[in-house]
């Protein structure tokens, strides 16, 4: 009887862990956008979500370590599937297309592990900026809490190479998850011929819709003016 380590570096093992931990990480994005996306509701609102999280005290650390080992675990296949595929055929072709169908081979699918790695860097700045950075505190219902807000409308209002920066990685985000949504659920079995052209497209759909909502927020903070823009305020 094969170990759970022996299962999870098997071929099988590692196409259903990727699967897994795909979908995981694109219900985190979800969510993780709809808190961003918080900035244009009440005055409040972000530091507020930032509040409740922050309620769960030592249970978010668990959750923050959790969701690293599912970034790594998805990256660590990724990175090492990508490596085996170059093994075996180290010398590109010298032209690409496109085969659609089964394979859905395209410029997304060829740029996994370039953006799959880009954004691994982008997640380690990410975090040191807006999650263990130097904040103002705010007080909220009477409670003193970190002032996230303020931290994100200054970064991009008062930085265009983070505002630009983040707005391109947003991008690169789009195209990993183009391919990958639908790889994902290729990997959990969703492999008809339907099902596979359903997903294609939901993938699809997806990817653009988090990567426009992601990097609508730090050009519209730097181009609005920060706090003087109209949906944003600060008071």
């Amino acid at each position: 009887m094969p170990t759970l380590l022996q299962a999870a570096t098997s071929q099988v093992g590692r196409k259903i862990l990727t699967g897994l931990t795909g979908v995981f990480l694109v219900l985190f994005i979800i969510f993780h956008l709809g808190g961003n996306l918080a900035i244009f509701g009440e005055p409040d609102a972000m530091n507020r979500y930032s509040m409740i999280l922050h309620d769960f005290g030592p249970l978010l650390w668990v959750a923050r370590i959790g969701l690293l080992a599912v970034f790594l675990i998805h990256a660590w296949i990724g990175i090492s599937i990508w490596l085996k595929k170059r093994k075996a055929r180290p010398e590109n072709y010298a032209v690409y297309s496109s085969k659609g169908g089964p394979s859905k081979q395209s410029l997304s699918s060829r740029t996994m592990a370039f953006t799959g790695i880009v954004l691994l860097i982008f997640v380690i700045f990410h975090i040191n900026t807006f999650a263990l950075g130097d904040m103002e505190t705010v007080l909220i219902d009477g409670r003193e809490t970190h002032d996230v807000k303020a931290l994100v409308i200054d970064t991009f209002s008062n930085s265009a190479f983070y505002a630009f920066g983040y707005a391109f990685t947003m991008l690169l985000l789009g195209a990993h998850l183009g391919h990958g949504v639908w790889s994902a659920f290729i990997s959990l079995g969703m492999s008809g011929k339907k099902s596979s052209a359903i997903m294609y497209t939901v993938g699809t759909v997806i990817a653009i819709v988090l990567a426009v909502g992601f990097l609508f927020i730090p050009l519209y903070i730097y181009f609005g003016g920060g706090c003087e823009a109209a949906l944003i305020q600060c008071t």
